[in-house]
C-alpha cells in the first residue's frame, strides 16, 4: 500500500481516539450531575450529542473511503472494518450518557433517594472499561482487550445490588419512591449497557490483531 495509505490510516487512529476521549467525557459529565444535581451539566450532555453524531458520521465515510480506494487486505481490511464497529459502538455508549442525562433531569428537583454509592463506583467501572477497550484498538493491546472483557462481570455484579437493594429496600416497602427509584434503577442499567459496549470493542479488538473470534465463547479468552 502506498505511504499515504498508512498515514490515513494514523489519521483514523486519532479519530477513533478523540470519539473516546469525548464519550468517556460525557459519561463522567452524565453522573457528575447526577451526583452534584447539576441542571447544567446534564443539560450540556445532552446538547453535545449532535456533535459526537456528527464525528460518528465522518468517521463511518472516512472508513467506508479508504476501503473503495486501496481495498486493504488481511489486517488493513480487519482494522477499518473494526474501527467502524468501535464506532458504532463509541456513539451508542454517548446516547447512553445522554439517557442517564435525561434520568438526572427527571429527579434533580425530588428530593434524594439514597446516598449514591455502588452507581459511582459502576460508573467508574464503565469509564476504565471505556478508555482501556480504546487504549487495546490504539496500541493493539490483546491482554488489554481481554482484561476489560473479564471486568464486565463485575459490573453485572454492581447493577444487581443496585437494582436488588432499590427494589427491595425501597419500591416493594413504599410505593411514594417509585418515581425516584426507576430513575436510578434506570441509570444503573445504562451504566451496565455501557459496559456490553466496551466490551464489544475489547472483543473486536481481539479479532483485529489475532483474527480469534472471543464473542460468545470466553474459553478463547484464555
Amino acid at each position: 500500500m502506498p505511504r499515504h495509505f498508512d498515514e490515513e490510516l494514523k489519521g483514523l487512529h486519532k479519530e477513533i481516539l478523540k470519539m473516546g476521549v469525548m464519550t468517556q467525557e460525557e459519561i463522567f459529565k452524565s453522573i457528575d450531575s447526577l451526583q452534584n444535581r447539576d441542571q447544567s451539566q446534564a443539560q450540556a450532555v445532552i446538547s453535545s450529542d449532535e456533535r459526537i453524531d456528527e464525528l460518528e458520521l465522518a468517521i463511518d465515510e472516512k472508513c467506508i473511503d479508504l476501503i473503495a480506494r486501496y481495498q486493504p487486505m488481511a489486517g488493513d481490511l480487519r482494522f477499518i472494518a473494526t474501527a467502524m464497529k468501535i464506532n458504532a459502538d463509541l456513539e451508542r455508549i454517548a446516547d447512553l450518557a445522554v439517557d442517564i442525562s435525561q434520568r438526572v433531569l427527571e429527579i434533580i428537583d425530588k428530593p434524594i433517594l439514597k446516598p449514591l454509592i455502588d452507581i459511582p463506583k459502576l460508573s467508574e467501572v464503565a469509564q476504565k472499561m471505556v478508555k482501556d477497550s480504546i487504549d487495546a484498538f490504539v496500541n493493539r493491546n490483546v491482554e488489554l482487550a481481554r482484561s476489560v472483557v473479564r471486568s464486565d462481570s463485575q459490573a453485572d455484579s454492581l447493577r444487581n445490588k443496585v437494582s436488588d437493594e432499590l427494589i427491595n429496600d425501597y419500591m416493594a416497602r413504599d410505593a411514594k419512591t417509585v418515581d425516584r427509584a426507576v430513575p436510578l434503577l434506570l441509570i444503573a442499567r445504562y451504566l451496565e449497557r455501557i459496559c456490553d459496549h466496551a466490551t464489544n470493542i475489547a472483543e473486536d479488538v481481539i479479532y483485529m490483531v489475532e483474527a480469534k473470534v472471543v464473542k460468545h465463547h470466553p474459553e478463547e479468552l484464555d
